[in-house]
């Protein structure tokens, strides 16, 4: 299995998740030509994808959607309320309803190599989840666009070989900086998105021997950098009563404009 972050951050995203057989993206949240270079990068052709694991609505994570899905008629799944929001917002109706594949959490379904189970993520869209994937005995999750987590969210992530995983803000950053009070309350709320802190704390609750690789995904471009969301979450981790150190797995952030190392499982 390859996962590749093509593009991550609060003003794209788009991940990649394949086999040999079976290539899936998670969100389209760049150009359709961003998204094409990416995919070619890794030797795969747009067309051969089996489809498109939609987290929800908002634009940094479906902005490319109607003319990536246009050109390359490539399968959308998402919930059937995030897929009803997309439609409403197709003005020119661009998308071809016969692409929508309706998901539920909870419940797994069958793409190609691939048994991908959504789950459920506390933030302001329509009904938003995350997705674990797994395939020949390997899984992956992405799990961003969360403002809180909870056991239910931790179950879902549990024996994961790697992980993409929002550390979206430094806290004292967002309270410091320009954004009104009222996006400041949104990010910070219940629906909002992790912090640098909450990221690693979920992270320990994940942390097992078979982890192979941590990826810090979705960084605020106004809010965060790559340097104190790696710093802060490996401190958790090493702060924490579990039993491992940073240095024990390998941890990267993905970055808003260039594809990540393709790390293999």
């Amino acid at each position: 299995m390859r996962f590749v972050s093509i593009a991550s951050g609060s003003s794209g995203n788009c991940t990649y998740i394949g086999t040999d057989h079976t290539h899936l993206l998670v969100d389209a949240g760049i150009s359709c030509k961003r998204i094409d270079t990416g995919v070619q990068e890794l030797g795969i052709k747009p067309d051969e994808l089996a489809g498109v694991l939609i987290t929800h609505e908002h634009s940094d994570h479906i902005s490319g959607i109607r003319v990536f899905s246009k050109k390359h008629h490539v399968p959308l799944y998402g919930t059937k309320e995030t897929l009803e929001a997309i439609e409403r917002m197709d003005v020119k109706k661009e998308i071809d309803p016969d692409l929508y594949r309706p998901v539920r959490a909870d419940e797994q379904i069958v793409v190609g190599d691939f048994t991908v189970t959504p789950f459920s993520n506390s933030h302001d869209a329509a009904n938003p989840v995350g997705y674990r994937a797994e395939a020949d005995g390997h899984s992956v999750g992405v799990v961003t666009d969360l403002g809180v987590y909870s056991q239910y969210t931790i179950n879902h992530l549990l024996g994961l070989d790697a992980v993409l995983l929002e550390a979206n803000h430094d806290v004292h950053m967002l309270e410091a900086g320009p954004y009104p009070f009222p996006l400041k309350r949104r990010i910070l709320g219940q629906k909002g998105h992790l912090s640098n802190e909450a990221a690693g704390h979920l992270l320990n609750e994940l942390l097992h021997d078979g982890m192979k690789h941590i990826v810090l995904g979705h960084l605020s471009k106004e809010n965060n950098y790559a340097e104190l969301a790696y710093e802060t979450v490996c401190c958790e981790v090493n702060m924490s009563e579990n039993p491992y150190n940073s240095g024990d797995f390998p941890i990267t952030v993905a970055r808003r404009d260039a594809m990540s190392d393709v790390i293999y499982i």
